[in-house]
């Protein structure tokens, strides 16, 4: 997944960083070379959607990092009320302005997670519990993963399309 690092030498917190690296990136790259019509169709009965799953991966970004990370809520951050609501494309939503609101959401991540400890705790979560920053990556790195999955197969099932001339 281009990820090059010593699994046998590479610290904990580095491990972890670049496994969410790495989700990040492959979930981006769900959107390369698909149009924009292709990253809006649904192929399931769910709201998901490759484009949608980019812009719930910038909530989920939001939500972790910017609400249990650093205490900010929810509200301040310009979020929608759900997590369903989260894949809910807006009509002028494209893929360049998805992918730079998640780079602008990862890079505030990586800000805020930065001068913290894994087993610093994080109470910024309404709903929650103190979890650590190790915990938020786990979790982070368990998120990612999914829907990378997701965005593997619904890529899959586009191009499928695609060849057989969209039957």
């Amino acid at each position: 997944m281009g990820e090059t690092y010593d699994v046998h030498v590479a610290d904990e917190r580095t491990q972890l960083e670049a496994f969410v690296r790495t989700y990040r990136r492959a979930l981006r790259a769900s959107l390369t070379s698909v149009s924009e019509a292709e990253a809006r169709r649904r192929l399931v009965p769910s709201k998901t959607t490759l484009l949608s799953l980019v812009k719930h991966a910038t909530y989920v970004e939001r939500i972790w990092f910017g609400e249990t990370v650093t205490g900010t809520p929810r509200a301040d951050l310009g979020l929608p009320p759900t997590v369903d609501d989260s894949f809910d494309l807006d009509p002028d939503d494209t893929i360049a302005s998805v992918l730079a609101r998640h780079e602008e959401a990862v890079a505030a991540s990586e800000s805020a997670a930065r001068q913290l400890a894994l087993d610093d705790e994080l109470t910024g979560h309404p709903r929650i519990a103190a979890v650590t920053l190790r915990w938020v990556y786990l979790h982070m790195v368990r998120e990612l993963a999914q829907h990378v999955g997701h965005a593997e197969i619904l890529r899959e099932q586009l191009i499928a399309q695609r060849d057989s001339g969209g039957r």
